[in-house]
């Protein structure tokens, strides 16, 4: 008897170890050298969805995203930094096979280059220092100092606050630097990344304003005529049906994901 509840055991923890090798695997891509090579472009300076540690590694929402789709998909990704504004004339000119960097999905920049199905529900918003009393919404920023990033929606959104002063940036931690130091008087910038920077303390002395500007949906960006976007949609749509999408949302954002839209219009 003492043989068979020892077997029994050692049974329940082989398979406890390999669930658990299972889990930790579940979201990185194939290593298997005959797998295609999917070559990926990604900022990582866009915190949570792309972060670079210290040693070098890549991590973030959108790194664990793609590396569960390459997993479906049995491609192996080789990733590339490349600063924001510069993605889209390296998708145009096929150095990359696909980008990754909250990309949202408009009708401008489907006329060079082509997008998945949406994979994340995002919008704009305002940050201003924690003592503005006066920047309220939309309204409030007319004629103010704007930071935004170079390339980005906010960019755009920045051109229609009448008589607004826009000052440039590549990355977010230049222009909330700037908007801490005083030099302009709010960011137009993504929702999620900004509430993520200021609820892990990153962003001391900075605040949101409630209402968002806009709605937007991210896409993983590709070249016209890619041949592995259908691959790339299947993927993703396996993701979120098969509860791994969720899982990754809710290790990044302690939340439900919204429902997504299975396309863009």
């Amino acid at each position: 008897m003492k043989l068979i509840n020892c077997n029994w055991q050692h049974l329940i923890l082989t398979l406890g170890c390999l669930l658990l090798i299972l889990a930790c695997n579940s979201f990185y891509p194939s290593t298997k050298q005959d797998a295609k090579l999917l070559k990926v472009a990604t900022d990582p300076t866009f915190i949570p969805f792309e972060i670079q540690t210290a040693s070098g590694k890549l991590e973030g929402f959108d790194i664990d995203l793609i590396n569960a789709v390459a997993k479906i998909a049995k491609f192996r990704v080789d990733f590339e930094n490349l600063p924001f504004d510069g993605m889209i004339s390296a998708l145009q000119a096929k150095r990359v096979d696909a980008a990754i960097s909250g990309i949202t999905i408009t009708a401008e920049r489907l006329k060079t280059i082509a997008f998945s199905r949406p994979y994340f529900k995002a919008g704009l918003a305002i940050a201003v220092r924690q003592d503005n009393q006066n920047i309220k919404d939309f309204n409030s920023l007319q004629g103010k100092k704007i930071a935004v990033q170079i390339g980005s929606t906010g960019a755009d959104f920045a051109k229609t606050i009448p008589n607004a002063k826009i000052s440039t940036f590549n990355s977010g931690p230049e222009f909330f630097q700037d908007l801490l130091n005083g030099n302009v008087d709010a960011v137009v910038s993504d929702a999620f990344a900004t509430l993520y920077a200021i609820k892990n303390g990153k962003l001391k002395g900075i605040k949101v304003i409630a209402d968002l500007l806009t709605e937007e949906y991210y896409g993983i960006a590709t070249p016209k005529d890619s041949p592995h976007l259908d691959t790339i949609n299947k993927a993703l749509a396996a993701l979120l049906s098969n509860g791994t999408y969720k899982q990754i949302y809710q290790k990044w954002f302690n939340a439900e994901p919204p429902q997504l839209p299975e396309s863009w219009k």
